[in-house]
């Protein structure tokens, strides 16, 4: 099977931590199955963290797909909620690059998608769904290597919806994603994650006293 490279599209100058650890987890999974991935659309200002372009499967791009793939934008998958079908493993044999489109203004508590999304729709990449509840960036990549490298379909692939994070007897906070969860029924995340959404939990009641 061709080498499947996975783009995030960060049209932010800024680079927050919650995304950092996102990219930095992505590129590690993208090594350790060898695969590539990209963030494209880079703003002029934006600085790469010297922990992710330290690995090997990454790269850093101020060009949009538009240019990157021009001869080949049949070769490019969005995954896009409004696309016209789910992603299937078949379609391995279909897309080398899988994109997902226009991460704009990230904090520690939510990412989203802009109208880049629709603006890439409708010059033509053709779409796949991922299943109708929201997934974190990292996630929504590994439930795609999922599917077109290990040929796991969309609904074996096992999940866990807004899981309980609790950090003592008192603490806790819903997350408002989807996860691919482990054998012990634990969402994964990234190294590092649920110690930052603890710090910022802190500083959310510390803001408010």
């Amino acid at each position: 099977m061709t080498s499947k490279t996975y783009i995030v599209e960060h049209l932010d100058e800024e680079l927050g931590p919650w995304s950092e650890l996102e990219y930095i987890t992505i590129a590690r999974e993208s090594q350790e199955t060898g695969s590539k991935f990209f963030l494209s659309s880079l703003h002029p200002q934006f600085k790469v963290p010297e922990a992710l372009a330290a690995i090997p499967s990454f790269t850093a791009e101020r060009r949009g797909v538009e240019e990157l793939y021009a001869d080949k934008k049949s070769r490019v998958c969005l995954l896009d909620p409004q696309g016209k079908s789910d992603l299937a493993p078949e379609d391995a044999d279909n897309f080398d690059v899988f994109l997902f489109g226009g991460i704009l203004g990230i904090d520690a508590w939510s990412n989203f998608m802009t109208d880049r999304t629709s603006e890439l729709r409708a010059k033509g990449f053709e779409g796949r769904r991922l299943g109708p509840v929201q997934m974190t960036t990292d996630t929504a990549v590994r439930v795609t290597r999922l599917v077109v490298e290990g040929k796991t379909p969309l609904k074996d692939i096992p999940y866990v919806d807004f899981p309980e994070l609790k950090f003592n007897e008192y603490e806790s906070t819903e997350m408002p994603f989807r996860y691919v969860k482990t054998e012990d029924g634990k969402p994964i995340m990234p190294e590092g994650m649920v110690e930052l959404i603890k710090k910022d939990a802190d500083k959310g009641i510390d803001d408010m006293l």
